[in-house]
C-alpha cells in the first residue's frame, strides 16, 4: 500500500505542477503590456503553488501556527487555481475556434490589450467564485428529511435522528467551524446523532493539539453519538482516529451493529479503504448481523455510497452515506453524478431509503461552490 500511496501522490503532484505551469505561462504572456510586473507575478505564483504541499509536509515534522497559516492560504489557492485554470483553458479553446472559424475576430482579440483584459476578467471571476465558496462553506444548513419505515417490534412511534458526514476536522476545519456544526446539531434535539465517516481530515495531530475532542463531547442526544470510519480515517491512521473518538464519548461501529433502547438497530460498516490499507476484507451486512433476527427498524451507515444493492438485498430500511461532497467545487459535481448512483440526496431503491449527504465540512480548500454543506435532521416515523 505504501508503494501505491507514493505512486498516487506522485501523479497528483505532477498534475498539480502542470496546471500551475500552464497558469504561470499564460499569465506571463498576458502581462506583455506591463512586463515589469512579470517577475513579481511569477514569484508570487510559485510561492502560492508551493504553500499547500510544503505546509502539509511541515505539519508532519512539527505543528505550529506558521504551518497552519501556510496550509490555509495554500488551500485557498487550490480553489483559485481550479477556476483560473478552467477559465483560462476555456478562453484558449475559444481562441482556437476563432482562429479556425472567425479569423477576423481572432485578430481583434489577439492584441496585447485584449489578452490583458481577458486575463483581468479571469482573475476577477475566479476570485469572486473562491470568495463566494469560502463563505458558503462556513455555514452548513440543516436539511430536513421525513421518512417512514415499518415499526416491527420497536416501542417508539417517532425518532429524531441527526446525521453528519465528512466534517474533516484538522487544520482547515478547526474549532470555530466545529462549534457552529455542534450548535446546529444540538438545536435539533436529536434522539440519536450519527457521524457517517471522515470525521477527521488526515493525521489527527492538529485535532489533538486544538483539543477538538472536547468539543465533540458537547454534542447532545438522548441515546448517544455513533460513528463509522471513512477513507480519511485510514489515510491518517485509523487506529489512532478510532481511539481518539472513543476516548471522547463517540461509539465507533466497525462492522458492528447495536440495538438502541429497544427502538432501532444501527449497523456501522467499515470503510472500503480497509482492503487497500490493511489487506483485510470488510464484512458483508449479513455477516455483521451474524444471523441475529432483526426485530427493529435498521439504519445502515456506510461511508462510500457504492453497491447500494447490498443494502436493498439485506432488507435495510435506511442507508446514510457521504464521501462524495457532490464534487464540492462546481463543475466537479457533474463528475460525481456520473461516478455514483446517488451523488447527493435521496433515492428509494426497492424498500430501502437511501440518503447521500454532501457533507458538513470541506476537503482541500475550505470552499464550496457546487452545493451548500449540510447537516441532516431525519424525522423518522415508525408505522
Amino acid at each position: 500500500m505504501k508503494k501505491q500511496f507514493i505512486i498516487f501522490f506522485s501523479i497528483v503532484l505532477s498534475v498539480y505542477g502542470m496546471i500551475n505551469f500552464y497558469i504561470f505561462f499564460r499569465g506571463w504572456h498576458a502581462l506583455a503590456m506591463v512586463p515589469a510586473y512579470r517577475p513579481w507575478f511569477l514569484t508570487v505564483g510559485i510561492v502560492l503553488a508551493l504553500l499547500y504541499p510544503a505546509g502539509r509536509f511541515l505539519e508532519r515534522v512539527s505543528l505550529s501556527r506558521f504551518t497552519e497559516v501556510i496550509v490555509y492560504i495554500g488551500s485557498l489557492w487550490l480553489a483559485e487555481m481550479v477556476y483560473v485554470f478552467l477559465l483560462t483553458a476555456a478562453a484558449d479553446i475559444g481562441r482556437i475556434f476563432m482562429y479556425l472559424f472567425a479569423p477576423a475576430l481572432y485578430l481583434q482579440l489577439n492584441t496585447v490589450h485584449a489578452i490583458g483584459s481577458i486575463a483581468l476578467v479571469i482573475i476577477v471571476v475566479s476570485t469572486g467564485m473562491t470568495v463566494y465558496g469560502f463563505f458558503n462553506a462556513m455555514y452548513p444548513r440543516v436539511k430536513q428529511l421525513n421518512l417512514s419505515v415499518p415499526r416491527k417490534q420497536s416501542s417508539a412511534r417517532e425518532l429524531s435522528l441527526v446525521v453528519v458526514s465528512d466534517i474533516h476536522l484538522g487544520t482547515i476545519m478547526g474549532s470555530r467551524r466545529l462549534r457552529y456544526i455542534i450548535d446546529k446539531i444540538n438545536s435539533q434535539n436529536a434522539d440519536i446523532v450519527l457521524l457517517a465517516g471522515d470525521v477527521f481530515d488526515e493525521d489527527i495531530g492538529r485535532v489533538i493539539k486544538n483539543n477538538l475532542g472536547e468539543l465533540l463531547r458537547q454534542i447532545r442526544s438522548t441515546y448517544g453519538l455513533y460513528a463509522i470510519t471513512g477513507n480519511h480515517e485510514y489515510i491518517g491512521g485509523v487506529d489512532n482516529a478510532v481511539r481518539y473518538l472513543t476516548e471522547h464519548g463517540v461509539t465507533v461501529l466497525r462492522d458492528q451493529y447495536i440495538e438502541i433502547a429497544d427502538n432501532i438497530t444501527i449497523i456501522g460498516r467499515e470503510d472500503r479503504s480497509i482492503k487497500g490499507w490493511s489487506g483485510q476484507r470488510r464484512k458483508s451486512i449479513p455477516e455483521i448481523l451474524n444471523g441475529t433476527p432483526v426485530n427493529f427498524p435498521t439504519i445502515l451507515l456506510d461511508h462510500q455510497p457504492q453497491h447500494l444493492e447490498e443494502a436493498v438485498e439485506a432488507g435495510i430500511d435506511i442507508q446514510f452515506s457521504g464521501h462524495t461532497h457532490h464534487g464540492q467545487l462546481w463543475p466537479f459535481n457533474f463528475i460525481t453524478k456520473k461516478v455514483y448512483e446517488v451523488s447527493w440526496g435521496y433515492k428509494k431503491k426497492g424498500t430501502t431509503h437511501i440518503y447521500v449527504s454532501c457533507g458538513a465540512g470541506s476537503w482541500g480548500p475550505p470552499v464550496r461552490t457546487g452545493n451548500r454543506p449540510e447537516i441532516i435532521h431525519c424525522r423518522l416515523t415508525l408505522t
